[in-house]
């Protein structure tokens, strides 16, 4: 089995981080590309290194001097390599990074230097290839991933190689300059590299345990999920409840590749399996027939109610065609015999929602419209609940046993997800309602 293991900022943050993730990989052979990120915070008050590179770019900028912002940098790569004995000639790197600076190099450069020395680090730490991601992640000119070149560049380059440490977050334009990801995206480039290579799974390794049913906020202690399909993922991550960065799971899924989801300060735990459909998990199976719940508040709704609408061709097509012309994505649109709704986030039309209106009155000639604030949605999501009768009457009846007034009902075909609005005030509520019937 071929494993390609990916480790975020908590992971890479000091010296006893970095022997934690040392230890999970010299502990299975099967790892043999792995992709770190820059150091994050040791502790509360602590700064992640990127967000120093980008303030040391800031001073340069406005010709700030810069020098004790890196020191701060340079202490902390410092600090890792002498608590690990490592050989790597950093003041080195230090010198060139400087010259750069004051070359006025760009902000992608100055941000990509994070990962690129941790991963000399640990590289040096396994005793193993470094693999500068400039040399073997490519971007064209308009920012996109270059997947022809980047394919062709990781198969040539890590086929000769027994075990290799990549830096993640960025890559280079066909000119050479550095190119980064947005924030997160080492996350990106750990799915990429497990699609080129063919890997049997995508470990990315963080600092919690994989997937909870419910935000551990607003349900005490929620069990974890041990599977979820990607399909489940993408419904729930629309509502806020992921550790993945969004692009990162499409390459994977993609190339049907799993990726487990570990934490680095509880390595035996296993966390939680993505999968494609009728993917064999073994020993990774829910106890539930959901897999999660998850919500997002300030929601507003626009009813439009119009007598014999039923009759009248166009009519929903005439109400979104505003919201188009506004550069507004719709959430949902739930509709009954002679009205429909617009469902959106309100901050997406507080500072004009009165002009939506009227614009609704006169384009569908609406008999009323009517504006609902503070909504939240919640959505209830597993493939085991497609075709199980009885289960949208227990989310119903888990609501009502608390009196809480359901605003909008929405479910779509594959009957995998059910989504009930419900008043901002009974949000939290109504999570822990739903949660506890299917799971307590």
């Amino acid at each position: 089995m071929l494993k390609v293991a990916k480790f975020g900022g908590t992971s890479m943050a000091n010296a006893v981080q970095f022997k934690k993730v040392h230890d999970i990989i010299v502990s299975d052979e099967e790892r043999k590309f792995i992709v770190v990120s820059a150091p994050g915070k040791s502790y509360n008050e602590d700064n992640k290194i990127t967000d120093l590179l980008y303030l040391t770019y800031a001073h340069i900028k406005y010709s700030v001097p810069y020098a004790q912002v890196f020191k701060i940098i340079e202490d902390r790569f410092n600090s890792i390599k002498e608590k690990l004995n490592l050989n790597i000639d950093l003041d080195h790197e230090f010198e060139i990074i400087k010259k750069n600076l004051d070359n006025k190099c760009d902000e992608d450069y100055i941000a990509s230097r994070g990962e690129y020395l941790t991963a000399m680090l640990m590289a040096d730490y396994l005793q193993c290839d470094f693999i500068d991601a400039e040399n073997v992640i490519m971007f064209n000119y308009n920012g996109t991933i270059d997947s022809k070149r980047t394919d062709e560049k990781l198969k040539k380059t890590l086929s000769g190689c027994k075990k290799a440490v990549i830096p993640g977050f960025y890559g280079a334009y066909p000119d050479g300059s550095i190119k980064t990801f947005s924030r997160g995206g080492s996350d990106i480039t750990g799915s990429i590299i497990a699609a080129s290579v063919g890997a049997d799974i995508y470990e990315n390794w963080t600092d919690v345990s994989g997937f909870l049913m419910a935000d551990p906020r607003i349900v005490e202690y929620p069990e974890q999920i041990k599977k979820i399909t990607y399909q489940e993922l993408r419904e729930l991550s629309y509502m806020g409840a992921s550790v993945l960065h969004d692009e990162a799971v499409f390459p994977a899924r993609q190339s049907g590749i799993p990726i487990n989801i570990r934490n680095t300060n509880e390595p035996d735990n296993a966390g939680t399996l993505i999968v494609r459909d009728g993917y064999d998990c073994g020993s990774y199976k829910n106890d539930h027939i959901i897999t999660g719940i998850a919500g997002r508040k300030d929601f507003t709704i626009f009813d439009v109610h119009k007598e014999h609408m039923a009759n009248e061709v166009g009519i929903v097509k005439k109400a979104l065609e505003i919201f188009e012309d506004k550069g507004l994505s719709i959430d949902h649109i739930p509709s009954g015999i002679d009205s429909f709704s617009i469902v959106l986030p309100t901050e997406s039309v507080k500072r004009n929602t009165h002009e939506i209106v009227e614009e609704l009155k006169v384009k569908c000639d609406a008999d009323t419209i009517t504006v609902h604030k503070n909504l939240s949605l919640i959505t209830t999501v597993g493939v085991k609940m497609a075709y199980q009768p009885g289960i949208s009457a227990k989310v119903f009846s888990a609501l009502g046993e608390n009196n809480i007034n359901i605003r909008m009902i929405d479910q779509g075909s594959s009957e995998i997800n059910i989504i009930v609005g419900v008043e901002d005030k009974d949000f939290e509520n109504a999570i822990r309602a739903i949660y506890n019937v299917f799971v307590k």
